[in-house]
């Protein structure tokens, strides 16, 4: 398979691919099937997985994504499958350590396929002659409500770490402290790319790729001791680098800031902190 054999993949990918494509060859259901990610886009390294897509009839397309852990497990000791809620992808890991994710589609409908280069593994019925899977940005409306989510959230999660720390409940405190700092991640990648399809829940993720995390610089010091004065300094430096990147997000894309919310949680903040301190 020499159109496998330019990208370089370590042995035990080389064989697990090629494994996958022999049982594709030998399913009818299977038209078509590629690979994509950092292995086609040449950014690959030991680390990286193997994410692979199936292509089936029409007709076959509900019985095959039914039957994906029979169809996985025939490629090896399948140890891990699951979608996480995500239609139509398979995420897996085999018991020699190959993992990736598998992708599911049909003759009639593709468009759904992450985008990106990607080479042919196999096409019984020329149906990815001339196919493309283009970038598609986010739509500026979209972005637009995940910044302002993360704008007012933010007040949010602050009540909470507020009421924590006031029970003494440190380890609720701590979580808190993590998801103010985690939304401070969000707005950091909104602020270096207002398109970054990264935004969300995994705001760490692949976040290196992303941005330049030296711009992340003042939160280190917020991975903080579990003690109560520590991690109220913390807090302190997260409002900080909120308020500073928020109110230019804000102002450049038209969201009222919380101005008001923003002095009502500071002020409980503030006497928190003078409770602590005598």
């Amino acid at each position: 398979m020499p159109g496998i054999q330019k990208f370089q993949l370590p042995p035990h990918h080389q064989a697990f691919v090629e494994r996958f494509v022999q049982v594709c060859q030998a399913d009818d259901r299977v038209v078509a099937s590629f690979l994509g990610g950092s292995n086609v886009k040449g950014t690959a390294d030991e680390y990286s997985d193997v994410d692979l897509t199936v292509i089936t009839t029409d007709a076959s397309y509900e019985e095959f994504y039914n039957q994906r852990r029979q169809f996985l497990e025939s490629l090896g000791g399948l140890v891990f499958l699951e979608n996480f809620e995500i239609p139509e992808i398979a995420f897996y890991i085999f018991a020699d350590g190959t993992d990736g994710e598998l992708n599911f589609a049909c003759e009639s409908r593709m468009d759904h396929l992450q985008p990106g280069p990607f080479h042919v593994l196999l096409d019984k019925k020329n149906v990815l002659s001339g196919i493309e899977f283009p970038e598609k940005q986010p739509y500026v409306s979209d972005q637009t409500e995940k910044l302002r989510r993360n704008l007012y959230g933010f007040w949010h999660e602050m009540s909470h770490f507020t009421t924590a720390i006031g029970r003494g409940q440190l380890w609720w405190a701590g979580g808190q402290l993590e998801a103010l700092r985690s939304i401070c991640v969000n707005l950091a990648r909104l602020q270096n790319d207002f398109s970054d399809k990264g935004v969300g829940e995994e705001p760490y993720f692949k976040i290196e790729n992303a941005m330049p995390v030296e711009k992340l610089a003042s939160l280190k010091t917020t991975f903080c001791p579990m003690e109560r004065n520590a991690m109220l300094q913390s807090a302190q430096v997260i409002v900080q680098f909120y308020a500073q990147v928020g109110q230019l997000l804000a102002q450049a894309h038209g969201i009222p800031y919380p101005h008001r919310l923003e002095s009502l949680m500071l002020d409980h903040f503030k006497k928190l902190s003078k409770r602590a301190t005598t």
